[in-house]
């Protein structure tokens, strides 16, 4: 009997977004790993090169256009760097490049990153009248000291007037805070958060301070740093306090109001793909025979000089069949809720038999359960992802 597909292959094709990366940032924070970088005229102002950048960008999505053709775009996320920097009217001229080129959704989510620090009177109304429908706020802290200490260029009262303009004009935003920050006692994280409740945010994104490679921190790292089992507290207590404000966590590090889950996020977590164009920008891209995964040239001048010749791409890897339950896990295993036992089958193209051993042995560990439709991670399960994630992994 001749099969009706090869293994591996794909009979559907998950949902699409696009990711835009802009890499400038007012100044890099010494915590920060995301490919940022400063530009300033020798008087210390900003030296953006928007235009020939926003060139770059759509000759970049031109090229790409063939491994997309006719698939539709569910969310759009501008991210960074600091993507705030760019002017309103140059975000403006991005979507509608996007428009002229891609079928987007009639309700794509479309989402900016701001920070404080780049934040002016009437800017964020602009965002929104350039298109943009949600705003992802990188607050931090609201203690001028703590943001001190992480390099922040914003304070308090700039965080406070910034998230206080996002509420006239987005009905969803998103609050970045960070907890075990230098110093910072449980009194200090109570005042973080309640100040944070206090707008009411839609979405609340919780990030424990980690001393990631090739970072300032890494190797000067900050004095009084919380130990794991203070900053554990920490968590549990900012669990107890969003879901007492009316926030559901619904992944490790996310917590939204009904209906205001971030839609791009979550198809990067159920396995979906995206296109990532700018400077160093990541890619995950399905055909019925294979999963390849992209990445853009990092430094900005470079991107630009190869976007503009047609070979923004630096290097792209295919997805090996082995190695897709692995990836598949790591992300959707950070779902509160797991994920539907079909959805691991339709985006990796492998049977639920090449899981059963490790999907098992997580029961047994108790870190997974799972009924006839779904699979999700315990609360020791989330309490010990990597262990969890790691069953999956195949030799």
């Amino acid at each position: 009997m001749i099969p009706l597909h090869r293994p591996g292959s794909l009979q559907v094709l998950p949902p699409l977004s696009l990711y835009v990366h802009l890499p400038w940032c007012l100044r890099k924070c010494p915590y920060c790993d995301f490919n940022s970088h400063e530009q300033r005229k020798p008087d210390g102002s900003m030296d953006l090169p928007e235009q020939a950048y926003l060139d770059a960008l759509r000759a970049d999505l031109e090229a790409a256009l063939p491994q997309i053709w006719g698939r539709r775009v569910h969310t759009i996320f501008i991210g960074g760097g600091t993507p705030s920097l760019f002017s309103p009217d140059s975000i403006d001229r991005l979507l509608a490049d996007i428009r002229a080129r891609l079928p987007l959704d009639p309700d794509c989510e479309i989402t900016l990153e701001a920070n404080p620090g780049t934040f002016e009177k009437d800017r964020f109304k602009a965002f929104r009248q350039a298109g943009v429908n949600r705003l992802s706020i990188g607050v931090q802290s609201f203690d001028d000291a703590k943001l001190k200490a992480l390099g922040r260029v914003h304070n308090r009262a700039q965080a406070i007037a910034a998230v206080e303009e996002a509420q006239s004009c987005f009905d969803t935003f998103n609050l970045d805070l960070m907890y075990a920050l230098p110093g910072q006692s449980k009194v200090d994280l109570e005042a973080d958060i309640q100040q944070a409740l206090a707008f009411t945010p839609p979405h609340l994104s919780l990030y424990h301070l980690t001393m990631e490679p090739n970072t300032v921190f890494a190797k000067q790292p900050p004095k009084d740093l919380p130990d794991e089992d203070t900053a554990f507290d920490m968590l549990d207590h900012l669990i107890e306090r969003t879901e007492a404000g009316g926030l559901q966590r619904y992944e490790v590090s996310a917590y939204a109001r009904p209906g205001h889950q971030s839609q791009h996020n979550l198809n990067y977590w159920q396995f979906g793909d995206y296109l990532g164009i700018g400077a160093g920008a990541h890619s995950k891209i399905s055909s019925p025979e294979r999963i390849v995964r992209q990445v853009r040239w990092r430094d900005p001048a470079t991107y630009m000089d190869k976007a503009s010749q047609g070979s923004a791409i630096s290097n792209e890897n295919e997805v090996a069949i082995k190695a897709r339950a692995f990836e598949f896990m790591m992300n959707a295993l950070r779902l509160k809720n797991g994920f539907e036992l079909l959805r691991f089958t339709e985006r990796t193209g492998l049977t639920l038999a090449s899981v059963s051993k490790a999907m098992s042995q997580a029961e047994a560990q108790g870190l997974l359960q799972r009924d006839l439709a779904r699979a999700w991670p315990t609360t020791k399960g989330f309490d010990f992802l990597n262990d969890l994630q790691a069953l999956f992994l195949q030799g």
